[in-house]
């Protein structure tokens, strides 16, 4: 496992560097708020487009992998959403952290993807973002508020990341090719997200307000970084998944929550120090996490 802790140091040090420049230096949250739009309008989008337009997976030879992946999500949804029966917790807290056990963080996944598969693992990730974008951002606005519903689908159709993936898995069902001159400044571009991606999730940690309803939190940070690779484990099983399917999709399984959580909970009127709280946590959990579901998948 220590192998396997070791290939993943590089991407949990671009981590801690984001942290140490928001914390020590002139480049202060404001600059890396400018920082995190380019890399989510402009150099991820460029990664997501040019590895799914490449062919290494698409929805249709990936039928059963998109399956799985979707079921795994379900579970996550189903199971956090038990958290609304409890009578003790309160319910805004509850809303706004409900989705931190099933929101992903596609900067970690792809460069983790990258590292330990290359290209056909981040196209594999591609395809499970285009499947997890839209069901885990409307179970999550769903929580935050029902009657925010028509907000949600406008959001999605002008979700850069979605539209992206989409984009390259029609390019490549086409049988089109790009033109030679792109490729090479979609490769910089994408080579470029994943550094400033990773770094911009360190520089987002913040602790404050994970005090508050902590116990109904744990119960959250257990579904993302323990039960969801578990069923991962019990789906990659069920059906049969080729290894690299079945590693991409525990490893997907095992990320920490997505750094925009809190802006979707601050945006909607929940508790956003809470939530950014549990985003940083899970950020720390992920460093264990992966590692050890990795180290499982490959012995």
């Amino acid at each position: 496992m220590l192998h396997d802790a070791l290939i993943l140091l590089p991407d949990f040090i671009l981590i801690v560097l984001g942290l140490l420049l928001v914390r020590f230096t002139a480049l202060n949250r404001s600059v890396w708020d400018g920082v995190e739009r380019l890399v989510y309008f402009v150099l991820f989008p460029a990664l997501l487009f040019s590895t799914t337009s490449r062919g290494h997976a698409s929805l249709g030879d990936t039928r059963d992998f998109v399956i799985a992946g979707a079921a795994m999500l379900l579970i996550g949804i189903g199971l956090s959403y038990l958290a609304f029966w409890s009578r003790k917790a309160d319910r805004r807290c509850v809303a706004s952290g409900v989705q931190t056990a099933f929101r992903f963080n596609s900067y970690i996944a792809l460069a983790v993807a990258d590292r330990v598969g290359g290209p056909p693992a981040v196209s594999l990730v591609a395809v499970l973002i285009a499947v997890g974008v839209p069901l885990c951002n409307v179970a999550a606005v769903w929580a935050l508020a029902r009657h925010a519903q028509s907000n949600v689908w406008r959001e999605l159709l002008r979700n850069p990341l979605l539209i992206a993936t989409v984009a390259g898995l029609t390019v490549h069902s086409l049988g089109l090719s790009l033109p030679e001159p792109i490729v090479p400044a979609l490769d910089r571009l994408g080579h470029a997200s994943i550094a400033l991606g990773l770094m911009t999730v360190g520089a987002g940690l913040q602790w404050r307000g994970l005090h508050r309803e902590l116990p109904v939190g744990l119960w959250f940070l257990s579904i993302r970084h323990l039960l969801l690779p578990l069923s991962a484990m019990a789906l990659a099983w069920a059906f049969a998944l080729p290894p690299l399917q079945a590693l991409v999709l525990v490893l997907f399984a095992a990320m920490p929550t997505a750094s925009s959580a809190y802006v979707l909970a601050a945006r909607m009127g929940g508790d956003g120090p809470y939530v950014a709280g549990l985003v940083s946590l899970s950020t720390v959990l992920g460093a264990f996490s992966i590692p050890v579901f990795l180290a499982v998948m490959q012995h």
